[in-house]
């Protein structure tokens, strides 16, 4: 019976999906960006309409108890002192990700997007404090200072291809940098009296914790919960505001790949339970399949549409609720702390960002540079200008009355003034010509290199000009039928794109794939006779047909030396071969079909033509622009 054609967009899975979790967590914060707006919008609505019945609401009185004992806020705190530890768990998580996985596995890579994030956060401070000199309300110079990443992400979505996709991931490492430095300055600065025993009941716990992380892992997530809630509850008691424990809890969740013997055993598994569908077999699927990812991905994806969709929306909808007037929009915009937060913002956050990735860049000579060009930083130093979530939780510590709604009308005065800036840089941007428009969009900045083992021209199997500035490798199985959908895509590719050279590296996937090795030695036997990509077409042509016969009849027909054919398939002379390619896929951290890499860089996403050939321009630029030489 013959199967549905599959979309281009999967992967013959072996681990990881084809979207990276970096992406996926871009998408929903840019998606939860239009959430969070309404969120936002529908509080100025209530508040201007009915403001008792908004005011009565959030301040109701909500207590949990458990004997004696019990823990008793407004319902406003609730949200903010408590979900929104949820929030910063996810921030924590994806921090972690980074570190484990993502840009910043190369640890080179942390200085810039720290130095930037501090002095993005020390620049708005300093302007706050001068236009607050003298003023009692000085003490609220937190609420000028961080950055919302949902509302960041969601803006620079907004400019689409008008910004190079790498500014994403510099915004996001420098918005997780301002998080976790505005959480110690909430931690240290922004905390009623400490007590002093509550505090020592807290770190005993997190103490627990590391112990537990130490001798157990991650193989009991129950027990993580129930002490990250304990140690949520004596940081409350103990005056200090207990988000923290989000963010520290998120930051030791590790991240990993799937590893290719866990999903074998995994298929083998499911197999079992196909010729057995017992309970006690569905039981074990389910806990091997759930093994196979880490703990940092389950739980990202179960926590964070949640955090994006629902409690960063409720947050704003609980504490961007002010009531508008002529009057009070004038006293406003004369009052330190409005002038203080939105100058911090508008102004100080651009500097900071700007002023620091620039001296880090001179300072390194070069060595430490940004991963897009200047115009594209300019762009991401004024969207990091958008301070909401942090700032008004700070800012419902540190004032009360008019003051705190003179702090809401600053932030949401900065949001609007930050998209304005932002678009007027984009459109500055393009309006240069090609070349220098790609300069200051994409920079001279190498990407990280994903391919563990670089392209050999006298090993690998290649296509095209051997100085082509844009190598696209794939690794692939004969058998897979993603893969098969995707030759017609590479084909176009090459002949749209004349300076472009094509790999293969196998990755046969036995364990879904029965004929997939034997395939990919018949490739290599055939190589013996230098008709490589000849037996390739064939295969390609005739998935579901790798039988030996078949291969043999391949072989026949493109022309090849039966009698060698065969005795090189029987000795499986291409065996190490194969086996290498299959470890250099390994080392790339590869365990899906079809993969590809541009340059180096691993393409996340569809492998149509549209996509794959944006990837390949984008390269082209790069290469182009990195051959100037220029350390600027």
């Amino acid at each position: 019976m013959p199967s549905e054609t599959p979309p281009p967009a999967l992967q013959t899975l072996c681990g990881t999906a084809p979207r990276s979790p970096l992406r996926a967590f871009l998408r929903t914060e840019t998606g939860s960006a239009a959430f969070l707006l309404t969120g936002a919008l529908a509080a100025l609505v209530w508040a201007n309409t009915g403001a008792g019945s908004y005011a009565s609401l959030w301040e109701t009185e909500l207590s949990v108890r458990v004997g004696s004992g019990g823990v008793s806020l407004e319902l406003r705190e609730w949200l903010n002192s408590g979900l929104m530890t949820l929030f910063f768990f996810v921030v924590g998580l994806e921090a972690r990700r980074e570190f484990d996985m993502g840009e910043l596995r190369e640890r080179r890579r942390i200085t810039l997007p720290l130095l930037a994030g501090l002095s993005g956060m020390l620049v708005p401070v300093a302007i706050y404090l001068a236009v607050n000199a003298g003023e009692d309300s000085a003490h609220g110079w937190g609420a000028a200072m961080s950055t919302d990443t949902a509302f960041a992400l969601g803006m620079l979505a907004v400019f689409g291809n008008r910004l190079p996709g790498g500014l994403r991931v510099f915004i996001l490492t420098v918005a997780v940098v301002d998080d976790f430095l505005a959480l110690a300055v909430i931690a240290f600065a922004y905390s009623g009296a400490i007590a002093v025993p509550a505090l020592l009941t807290a770190l005993g716990l997190f103490a627990v914790v590391l112990l537990v992380r130490r001798t157990l892992g991650m193989r009991v997530p129950s027990l993580y919960a129930v002490l990250g809630v304990a140690i949520w509850v004596a940081l409350l008691k103990s005056g200090v505001d207990p988000v923290v424990t989000g963010l520290a809890m998120g930051l030791l969740t590790y991240a990993r790949p799937a590893e290719r013997g866990d999903l074998e055993q995994a298929s083998r598994q499911f197999r079992r339970f196909r010729e057995q569908p017992t309970p006690e077999l569905e039981r074990t699927v389910r806990r091997q399949i759930a093994s196979t990812l880490s703990p940092n991905d389950r739980l990202q994806r179960t926590l964070h549409p949640w955090t994006s969709y629902v409690i960063v929306p409720l947050f704003a909808l609980a504490n961007a609720g002010i009531t508008l007037s002529a009057d009070q929009l004038t006293g406003a915009f004369t009052s330190p702390v409005t002038l203080g937060i939105l100058l911090g913002y508008v102004l100080g956050k651009p500097v900071g960002i700007i002023g620091a990735t620039w001296l880090t860049t001179r300072a390194s000579k070069g060595r430490l540079r940004p991963p897009v060009g200047w115009g594209a930083i300019s762009a991401g130093g004024t969207l990091a200008g958008v301070g909401f979530t942090v700032s008004l939780l700070i800012a419902t510590l540190a004032f009360d009355g008019d003051r705190l709604e003179q702090a809401k009308i600053g932030v949401l005065g900065a949001v609007l003034c930050s998209f304005l800036l932002a678009w007027l840089v984009t459109a500055v941007t393009g309006a240069l010509s090609g070349p220098s428009r790609a300069r200051a969009l994409l920079g001279t900045g190498q990407s990280i290199v994903d391919l563990s083992d670089p392209v050999d021209m006298d090993r690998d199997h290649v296509r095209g000009p051997r100085d082509a500035p844009v190598t696209l490798l794939e690794y692939g199985d004969f058998e897979c039928p993603y893969c098969g959908l995707a030759e017609p895509v590479v084909r176009e590719l090459l002949a749209d794109f004349g300076d472009v050279r094509y790999v293969w590296r196998h990755l046969p996937l036995p364990d879904v794939h029965p004929g997939a090795q034997l395939a990919a030695e018949a490739a290599e036997a055939a190589d013996r006779q230098g008709a490589y990509w000849e037996m390739h077409e064939q295969l390609m042509r005739h998935q579901g047909d790798l039988l030996p016969k078949d291969l043999l009849r391949y072989a026949a027909e493109i022309g090849l030396d039966i009698d060698r054919f065969r005795a090189d398939l029987r000795a499986g002379t291409g065996a190490a071969r194969v086996a290498a390619d299959v470890e250099s896929a390994d080392l790339s951290g590869v365990s899906g079909t079809p993969t590809f890499f541009v340059n180096g860089r691993r393409h996340h996403g569809a492998y149509d033509i549209a996509a794959l050939s944006a990837a390949v321009r984008a390269a082209r630029q790069r290469a182009s622009l990195a051959g100037t030489g220029r350390t600027d």
